[in-house]
This record gives structure tokens, sequence and C-alpha cells, in this order.
């Protein structure tokens, strides 16, 4: 059992805020992070996701907040929108019983709406590097009261190409701030990084694949292209889902196998990073509500996502390392609940699945896919828009109508086959004289 925070000596209102929500005790990472922060010293964090590192930084960042001075104190820096808003929801909650001011920015809303947020005088920025960027250069931001950083998800920030823009934001801080850097993973290039914007960091590394792995239930599928969505119909309908996340490599990919399930009558709908954060806020907030039942997604939904209640995740197309691996089926199995995580293998991805293994330090139960696939599962019902599109049918004569007639095998009538009436005998001698006329 770890320490609860109160013996790590939290402030009372924020231990009050936390108990209230049933955080009492504290995660391996909060237990060794949150006195070295407390200390001033720079940190590099090794540690996975779903292992408690938002509080890790947030409660030691907030008991150092001058509440009565006006200007941005600290900024977290995220690569995502959605792990912005969530470090951000979780800033609100707990910073509101000591007064700390928190402001979520990110691209895809309204640059003046986060201008005029900007006005409340926000004690704490979370955003991503581009738009943050935006703000400085239009002169609606400044960071020049900032000693305090954290870098959320380094690894992943590589990744998307934001080293550049995390450098330019670093220089635009307080010298003598404290750097944080919370990573899975610690590339030799954040390592670099490490080097120039930081004071002989401290490293700590957290061994937590029990925390994340232990209450996930993880289940390989060998299957082929042809028959893998009819595998993942097959094992949806018989796990039946509370809510269910499906993870694809691209977004085309996501596009079509979101597509074919709606098609198949389930409730889906898709994320990737080419929605309008507006359609973004909308799927989320449709998915966290329960109002879908399976989330189609790119690996942007992987990092930062923490949805209440999602019971399963499917790895549609198999992650090609492990890092991604971990982050996936990190959004399952969350605050002690139970997860399933099922990964679908094609007889070329073998080698990915053995370095999975690897990483994890695990082997992987094996599962023959022996249900089959309801290929006639009843299709959602179609809109009022849609019908009008259809084409119209014509009307058919029923088939009785021409039940009762003698030596007909189908239900209609071949007219060209009827022969034409014989003649009368006045008409036949009419027929004879125009005959003759015509030899003359």
């Amino acid at each position: 059992m770890g320490k609860k925070f109160v013996e790590l000596k939290i402030n009372e209102d924020l231990c009050l805020v936390l108990k209230q929500n049933g955080i009492i005790e504290a995660t391996p990472v909060q237990e060794v992070a949150i006195p070295v922060i407390r200390s001033g010293k720079d940190v590099i964090v090794q540690a996975q996701t779903g292992t408690g590192k938002t509080l890790a930084f947030l409660l030691p960042i907030m008991e150092k907040i001058k509440i009565n001075a006006p200007v941005v104190q600290a900024l977290i820096v995220t690569p995502t929108r959605e792990l912005a808003l969530q470090i951000t929801s979780v800033a609100q909650k707990i910073g509101a019983s000591i007064g700390v001011r928190s402001l979520t920015v990110y691209g895809g809303q309204a640059v003046d709406r986060q201008v005029q947020k900007l006005g409340q005088k926000p004690h704490i920025i979370i955003g991503t590097p581009g738009r943050i960027l935006d703000l400085l250069r239009r002169e609606r931001l400044s960071l020049a009261g900032v000693n305090k950083v954290v870098l959320d998800e380094a690894d992943q920030m590589l990744h998307m190409g934001f080293l550049e823009e995390v450098e330019a934001l670093l220089k635009q801080t307080a010298g003598d701030r404290q750097t944080m850097f919370f990573s899975a993973t610690i590339p030799e290039r954040i390592r670099g990084l490490s080097y120039h914007y930081m004071k002989s960091p401290q490293d700590i590394h957290i061994q937590a694949e029990n925390i994340t792995l232990d209450e996930i239930e993880q289940v390989i599928i060998d299957t082929n292209e042809d028959t893998k969505l009819d595998q993942l119909c097959a094992m949806i309908n018989e796990y039946q889902p509370y809510l269910a996340m499906v993870f694809c490599h691209t977004k085309q990919r996501v596009t079509e196998v979101t597509m074919e399930l709606a098609r198949r009558g389930y409730l889906v709908d898709e994320l990737h990073g080419d929605l309008t954060q507006a359609k973004r806020t909308q799927v989320m907030r449709r998915f966290s509500t329960a109002k879908l039942q399976i989330l189609v997604a790119t690996d942007i939904a992987a990092r930062g996502l923490d949805v209440e209640g999602v019971t399963h995740v499917f790895n549609y197309d198999i992650p090609h390392d492990v890092e991604s691996y971990i982050h996936r089926i990190g959004r399952t199995g969350r605050a002690g609940e139970k997860g399933k995580a099922i990964t679908f293998v094609n007889a070329r991805q073998h080698d990915f699945l053995r370095l999975i293994e690897q990483g994890i330090k695990n082997r992987i139960t094996k599962q023959k896919a022996t249900i089959k696939a309801n290929k006639e599962q009843a299709p959602r019902p179609k809109t009022e828009q849609e019908k009008d599109l259809e084409p119209k049918k014509e009307k058919r004569v029923p088939l009785s109508k021409y039940a009762n007639r003698k030596g007909t095998k189908h239900g209609g009538s071949n007219n060209r086959s009827r022969r034409k009436p014989k003649p009368t005998g006045k008409e036949q001698n009419n027929n004879t004289k125009d005959k003759n006329r015509k030899r003359r």
C-alpha cells in the first residue's frame, strides 16, 4: 500500500478535494516524484500511462503558486488537445479549493475566445506547443513569470515533430525555472534536450508494468485481413462491452472501419487528427456519456484520453512498438477496474508481437477465433433523407393474377408467343382480291 497524501504533507484543502473524489493513497510515481518536485529540483520522470503522473506534478506546482500574483507562473505543455483538456479538468477541479486558476489553449479553437479567457489572469497555462507560440507571437501571452515548466508525454512530442516549438517555448520562460519531463520512454533526443535546458535533473524511473497491466486481460487473435472485420463484430457481439475503443494505424482505416460498423448497426464514431476541434469535442462527449458504444481511433486518442467505463480495447491493427501498445490498452483497466485488450495478428506480424511481449515481459494468451460473425446483422435504420434519395420501385402485378392461366410457368404473359386469330371468310376473299390487283 502506498502512502496517503496526508503523509506526503500535501496541502490540507487539496487533500480534502482528493478525498472527496475517492483519492486517498498516492501511486508509486506520486510517492517518489512529489517530494523531489517540491524541493525545486529538475526531474526526468519515466513512467507508463495510467500511473498517476498528472497529480505527481500538479499537486506540488499548485502548492507553490502565489495566488495574489496575477501572472502565469506555470506552463504545462502536451502533444495533444485531448491530453491538455484532461489535465485542465483535473487542475480546475483541485485548484478551485485554493484559488488557483488554470486555462487550456490549443489549436482548433477560436483565438479570440482564448485571448478573452487570458484576461481572467490564469496562474497555470496548459496547452499544445503551436497555439501557445501563436499567442506569444500575437503578444497576448507572456511567459516571463513562468518558473515551473512541465513537458508531459515528452516522447510523443518528439514523435510528432514538436521539438523545435518546445525549445522556443523554453527560451521564453524565466531563467531560474524548474523544468520537469514526464514520459513513458526517454529517447536520446529527449535526453539531449534535458542537457541544454535542465540543471542536474534527477532521474525517476518507475517500473510500473503491473500497475497498468495486471488489471487488463490481454488476448491475441490470429486472423487475416479478409476475416478481421467479421471477427471484430463477432467479439463485440460476444463480449457486449459497455464502452470499447478500436485502434487503427491510419485515418483512412479508421473511417473505413467506422463506416462498416455503422452499416452493421453498431453505435460507433471516429476520432482522428483530421476532425475539427468541435467535432472531436462532440464525439468525446457522446462517447464519455455512453451515447456511443464504440470509438474507432488512431493513436492520437491513446495518449491522454481518460474516459471512465472503457471495458474493452481492440487493436484492429497491431502496434509496432511496446510503448504504443501500452498506451492503447491503458485506456481500459483504469482506477482499479478490470479491462480486456484484444489484439488481431496475421501471419506476417508475429515479429511485432514478439517485440511487444519482450517489452511487457510477459506472454500474451492466444485465443482461437472460433466465434462466427453474424454478417446478416440488422443494419442501422435509414434516415428520412436517405429514404427520399432511394429510387422509387415500380408496382408489379401480383403473381396470383396469372395463377389460373393454363400452361404458364411464370407470372407474366409472353405477348410475342400469341398467334393471331384466323381471318373470317369475307376477310379472306378481300385479301385474295388485293393480291390479284398487285400482280396486275
